[in-house]
């Protein structure tokens, strides 16, 4: 059957142009320029895509997942020019030549550029995304469908499967993210075999600090990983698994206790780290359940973090598989794969979606905090309609 062309108006109108305005905003020009400059991508001669509107164009392309990539583009570079202050002229391009400027400015800009932009955002005692002074982030890593093309297969590869080959290769992604907010504050890419332990273990030194309580799922723990946690003076609160030994050391009066962790090869247990332990076990929840929750922290003192309390905020973690979700199903609309076809654009279209996410989060965040709600009882999916559809202020997302 054959499909009809999505195109976008002809008319560009004022949602499209605001779209542009909320890219422009989490990425300013001269942010770009500095980073074309620095890994020497800026572009040579004048070009009809010059690689400025080509970074602004990878992200919008998160915005407009339902539209051919020639579409994208002059919604993309009219908006531009609307910001700007000039005429909004027309602007023809193939995918070949849309292609080609992608290729050319390669994935390494918009990695640098997200490692600028993605960061925490919430100031203090903003609703939702502090407890006891404490920023409260999520850790946790999700896979991402790319296309199916050899270049593509064998830098990514594809998961396992117990009936054969799966349509699709896969990418890793690591995700370090503000349950507050939603934002993505740090993020690593990865072929689908790499070890999620061996991601956060690049991760974890750069991008945790001090004043932040990272939750992590029990498929994290191991002794290296939580003592590289440790070193940066972030807090952490991680669910272990039920084989991990825990001796009790000393029991604490709201119910945990200290115990010490070693690693695995330290058969003379001769370096070990305390720790506290708070088990737990859910009652009257929806899905029953006979398993207890067992958390370690490096809260060691009861009175900083009380053991209920621990474990009712444990169970923020689930903010970040909210947030996957946010850019795996509602940013790419009804695409079942990232489109980019080659491991360099697969990793820029990637950098670019995570920054478009980054932007809606950021605007939503901007909406709530003035009214004293916490940015998670408003709706994503309403906020990306917002941001796409025609607004009567031009003016409210400011170039």
């Amino acid at each position: 059957m054959a499909r009809t062309r999505k195109a976008l108006p002809a008319q560009v109108d004022v949602a499209h142009l605001i779209s542009a305005g909320v890219l422009a905003s989490v990425c300013p020009r001269a942010m770009i320029e500095e980073v074309l400059a620095e890994t020497g991508k800026a572009s040579q001669r004048e070009r009809l895509l010059p690689a400025p509107a080509v970074v602004y164009y990878v992200m919008a392309l998160a915005l407009w997942r339902e539209a051919p990539l020639e579409e994208v583009l002059r919604v993309v570079c009219e908006g531009l020019q609307w910001l700007s202050g000039g005429q909004a002229g027309a602007v023809q391009a193939t995918k070949g030549a849309i292609s080609q400027a992608r290729t050319r400015l390669g994935p390494e800009v918009m990695r640098q550029l997200a490692e600028r932009v993605l960061q925490p955002i919430a100031a203090p005692g903003a609703p939702g995304a502090w407890y006891r002074g404490l920023r409260v982030m999520a850790l946790d890593g999700s896979c991402m469908d790319v296309a199916d093309e050899q270049a593509n297969a064998n830098y990514f590869g594809y998961p396992a499967s117990a009936r054969g080959a799966s349509a699709f290769p896969q990418l890793r992604l690591m995700g370090l993210v503000e349950c507050g907010t939603h934002v993505v504050a740090a993020a690593e890419v990865a072929p689908y075999n790499t070890s999620e332990k061996v991601m956060a273990a690049h991760m974890l030194p750069a991008k945790l600090k001090p004043g932040m309580l990272v939750l992590a799922d029990r498929g994290f723990y191991s002794f290296k990983l939580f003592r590289i946690g440790c070193a940066t003076g972030a807090m952490l609160a991680w669910r272990v698994s039920s084989t991990i030994k825990l001796d009790i050391v000393q029991e604490l009066p709201d119910g945990s206790f200290l115990s010490t962790v070693y690693d695995h090869l330290d058969t003379k247990r001769s370096a070990g780290q305390i720790v506290r332990v708070v088990e737990y076990a859910l009652e009257d929840s929806a899905k029953p359940t006979k398993d207890s929750y067992r958390l370690i922290t490096n809260i060691l003192d009861p009175e900083q973090a009380p053991a209920l309390e621990l474990a009712a905020l444990y169970h923020e973690r689930w903010e970040i598989e909210g947030v996957f979700d946010e850019f795996k199903t509602h940013l790419r609309a009804n695409s079942t794969v990232l489109r980019s076809k080659t491991p360099d654009l697969v990793k820029q279209e990637l950098w670019g979606l995570l920054l478009a996410h980054f932007a809606i989060r950021q605007l939503m965040a901007q909406a709530a905090w003035p009214r004293g709600l916490d940015p998670d009882r408003l709706s994503f999916v309403h906020a990306m309609r917002v941001i796409k559809r025609k607004m009567p202020q031009a003016a409210a997302i400011p170039p």
